[in-house]
This record gives C-alpha cells, structure tokens and sequence, in this order.
C-alpha cells in the first residue's frame, strides 16, 4: 500500500533563470504524481509536496542534482492519505510559479542572497542550542514570525506574536517602533519550516536589533526533536488540507473556538465566500461560526 508523506523545504540561492527552473519543476512533479505548492524567484526555492514516498524521495534525489538546490532543507510529516490515482488528498492541485519573492514580506529589494543562503541573517541555532541558550540566559525572547492566527493555536512558551494578518505586514510592524524595547535583547525568530525567519531576522538586524537568532529548520525540526517536552506548546498550523500536526499524543490544545470558546486546534478556511478568515473552530460550532465572521 502506498504511504502517503508532506514534505516541506526551501534554499535561498541566486536562480539566474527561475521560469527554466519552473518549466522543470513542473515536468517533474507531474511525472512523478505529486501534488502541492512551489515558488521560485531569482533568490531561491520554497514549496510543499504530498505524494507516495518514493516518489517523493525520488523528487529531492533529482531536485537536489542541480547546483543551487544541494543544501535543500528537507522537513518530512505524515500526509492523510492518498487517493484513487496516489496523488496526495492534502493537496488539490499541483502549482508552479515565479514570484519576485519566494517569501512575501514585501522587500525584495532588502534580501540579500548569494550562494552560501541569506547574507546578513541572524544566527542559527538548533533545537538543542536554543535550550542552551535559554538555560544560559533568562531575557531570552521568543519572536513569532508567523501570521497570529497560526500562532493560535501553538506558539512558544511566552512568544512575542506580532498582531499580523500576513508576511507583508511585519515590515510595517518593525519599522513602528512596537519592538523597539527588543533591540537590546537576545531575540529568537521562529516560524513554521525556517523560511520566514530567514529573512525577518535580516529585516530585524537591519533595524538595529543587536542580538537576534533564528530556530534553524522552523518548529517543524523542533517538534522532530523535543516533541511536546520542550519549550513548545499546541499544534503546528500547516497550509494544506491538514490544518495543523502535533508531535505527540500529549499536546497542549491552546486554541480556542470562535463561537463557543471551546479548547480545540481545529483549524479550517471558512467556506463562505464572503469570509476570507482562517477560524479556530471546534467541530460542533462549524457551520455557525462561517455564518457569524460572514455577517
């Protein structure tokens, strides 16, 4: 039987010709039955991808032959299932497209990229290294570099979450001084893979934050190490037909619903075309909340 996996990565490296790159992309995808999201600009890579496990393996192996994309960072999940064809029942469609930015902050004139990643990025730390330096230091602070309805309902003990609707308000955000008292603070960016981190903790170094770091390889790589024992509360908000992961039977619900304040993770697009949102909603008050944020 078929396994279904979601995979999730990304490489900031100069693409001198991304709509080539596009036009490979997309072949390959299809003959290899996946479906999901991918953005290429001239600063990199980022997608998501669900299909049948060798396929997928099959995918990185010929993705990471090219040049620019041998340091993809990789994080793998469990996918829902597969349908009739194997193709991937988190993912609709398969999408291939050039952007200016494969992040979209808003400031593709302020990201600097060259062949080794991010120039002027904070520096990294990995899952054990960020205990460390919370057990060395105890003015640690965690910054969300997330939308705040991901962050409702999984964030890090205590974060910072910018009150955001998307990437492209941080900018604004930073530059209105609300984080100003931060600057002489150990800060440490997180987001969902590592992608967006990437360029927030440059944008924050640019603006004069002194001490500022990011979670390398996201919550994702986090949760693959230290599970709900750590520093992280909730479930994971993921952008495919899943809505949100835990990484383990104990996780913290956190979230709460919008009609009734009940605990629950569930997240969902509200159907109603006139509701643009992204609800915390528990199964019972679906149909009511979709009416209500309508109205």
């Amino acid at each position: 039987m078929a396994v279904p996996k979601v995979i999730l990565f990304y490489v900031f490296a100069p693409l001198p010709d991304p709509e080539a790159v596009r036009l490979w992309q997309r072949t390959l995808c299809e003959a290899l039955g996946l479906r999901g999201r991918i953005l290429l600009s001239a600063q990199g890579i980022n997608g998501t991808l669900g299909g049948e496990l060798d396929a997928l393996k099959r995918y990185l192996r010929v993705t990471k032959e090219y040049g620019a994309f041998r340091a993809l960072d990789v994080k793998w999940s469990e996918g829902s299932g597969l349908d009739a064809d194997t193709m991937s029942l988190d993912f609709p469609r398969l999408s291939v497209k050039v952007r200016e930015e494969i992040v979209s902050f808003g400031a593709p004139e302020e990201l600097r990229v060259d062949e080794n990643g991010v120039i002027g990025g904070g520096t990294r730390l990995a899952p054990y290294e960020l205990h460390e330096l919370v057990e060395r230091r105890d003015d640690v602070v965690f910054f969300d570099g997330r939308n705040r309805f991901e962050a409702s309902v999984g964030r890090f003990r205590d974060a910072i979450v910018p009150e955001v609707d998307n990437t492209r308000e941080f900018v604004e955000a930073l530059d209105s001084g609300a984080y100003d008292h931060l600057k002489e603070r150990p800060v440490v960016t997180y987001c969902t893979g590592g992608i967006r981190c990437e360029v927030l903790s440059s944008l924050m170094r640019s603006r004069g934050f002194q001490e500022v770091y990011q979670l390398d390889g996201g919550i994702a790589r986090y949760g693959e190490a230290y599970g709900d024992d750590g520093l992280w509360e909730g479930s994971l908000y993921v952008f495919d037909g899943r809505g949100s992961l835990t990484f383990s039977d104990h996780a913290a619900v956190i979230g709460a619903c919008v009609t009734c304040g009940a605990a629950t993770s569930r997240m969902r697009n509200c159907p109603d075309p006139a509701c643009r949102e992204q609800l915390v909603v528990c199964e019972t008050c679906d149909t009511a909340a979709c009416a209500r944020h309508a109205a």
